[in-house]
C-alpha cells in the first residue's frame, strides 16, 4: 500500500520535474558551461575554463556595475517598503478611503515598465513635469537636469521603481495589519500604548512576515532590474546607471562577447541568491525571536 501511494506520487511529481528540468536546470547548465567557452552566439565555442571570470574580474565596468546593482538594490529596498508600511499603516487607521486608495496605489503596478520609464522620461526632462511643477512652487533653484547628472541619475531611476511598486508592498503590508488580533489593539488602547508606543511595541513585531515577504521581493526585484536603465537612461550618463543586467544586454547583443555577457549574468544569478537568501534568513530569524 505505500509502496503504491510513493508510486502514485512519483507519478504525479514526474511531469512537474521533467518540465522544470527542461526549462530551468538544463538552460542553467547549458548557461554555465557557454561561460567558460570563447563562444561569440555561433555553433563554434571552445573550452577555456575560467577565462572570462578572469576577465570579467579585471573590467572595472564589471565592478562598476555590480556596484550600481547593489547601490539601487539598497535604494529601492529601503525606500519602497518604508513607503508601503507607512501607507499601510494610513489605511489600516482610515477604513472609510481604504478601498479607493488602495485602488490608486495599487494602478502603478498595472503599467508595463517600459511605458512607466518613457512616461518618467518626460517627466525627469530638462523642460519636463517635474521642473515646471518646481518652477510653478517657486522653487526654480532645485530645477535638474535629473537623468543628465551623474550624481542623480541612479537614484532618478530607482525613484521610478519606488513609485511602481510601492502600492505593491502597501498591499502585503496592509494585509499583515488586518491579520493584527484586534483583542490586543484593543488592549493596547485601554492601556494608552497609542501611536509611536503601539507601533513599536505591537505592529512592528507582528508584521515581521509581511516585512520578510516585502523586503525579499523588491530585493529579488531591484537586483534584476532591467527595463529602467536601459529606457530612462540606456545606462548613462557615463555609466553612471550601469547595472549587471543591462551589461549583459550590451555585451551579448552589442559588443559580440557572448561568453562574457553569460559570465555576468552568473554573477548576477549568484549576486541575487546569495544576496536574498541571507537577506531572507536573517529576516525569519528575526520572526522565530519575536
Amino acid at each position: 500500500m505505500i509502496h503504491r501511494r510513493r508510486a502514485t506520487m512519483a507519478a504525479f511529481l514526474l511531469p512537474a520535474i521533467a518540465v522544470y528540468a527542461v526549462f530551468m536546470l538544463y538552460p542553467l547548465a547549458r548557461g554555465v558551461y557557454l561561460s567558460m567557452t570563447d563562444s561569440l552566439g555561433g555553433p563554434i565555442a571552445h573550452f577555456v575554463g575560467a577565462e572570462q571570470y578572469r576577465a570579467m574580474a579585471d573590467d572595472p565596468d564589471v565592478t562598476a556595475a555590480l556596484w550600481h546593482t547593489i547601490l539601487y538594490a539598497a535604494v529601492v529596498v529601503i525606500v519602497q517598503n518604508g513607503l508601503g508600511l507607512l501607507f499601510a499603516g494610513m489605511l489600516f487607521r482610515r477604513p472609510k478611503v481604504r478601498k479607493t486608495l488602495s485602488v490608486v496605489l495599487l494602478t502603478p503596478t498595472l503599467v508595463s515598465p517600459v511605458m512607466a520609464a518613457f512616461i518618467w522620461s518626460y517627466l525627469f526632462a530638462p523642460d519636463g513635469g517635474i521642473n515646471a511643477l518646481l518652477g510653478l512652487l517657486g522653487l526654480g533653484s532645485l530645477e535638474h537636469v535629473w537623468l543628465g547628472d551623474t550624481s542623480t541619475a541612479l537614484y532618478a531611476v530607482a525613484a521610478v521603481n519606488i513609485w511602481m511598486f510601492a502600492g505593491y508592498s502597501c498591499a502585503i503590508f496592509l494585509a499583515g495589519y488586518m491579520s493584527l488580533p484586534t483583542e490586543l489593539l484593543d488592549a493596547a488602547a485601554v492601556d494608552g500604548a497609542n501611536g509611536w508606543r503601539r507601533f513599536r511595541s505591537i505592529e512592528w513585531p507582528m508584521l515581521a512576515p509581511a516585512l520578510t515577504v516585502n523586503v525579499t521581493l523588491s530585493l529579488i526585484g531591484s537586483l534584476k532590474v532591467f527595463e529602467f536603465p536601459l529606457v530612462l537612461t540606456n545606462g548613462g550618463p557615463a555609466g553612471s546607471t550601469e547595472t549587471l543586467t543591462t551589461l549583459v544586454y550590451r555585451n551579448v547583443f552589442g559588443g559580440g562577447k557572448f561568453a562574457l555577457g553569460i559570465a555576468i549574468s552568473v554573477l548576477l544569478l549568484v549576486t541575487v541568491v546569495v544576496l536574498s537568501s541571507a537577506t531572507s534568513s536573517l529576516l525569519r530569524l528575526r520572526e522565530r525571536r519575536i
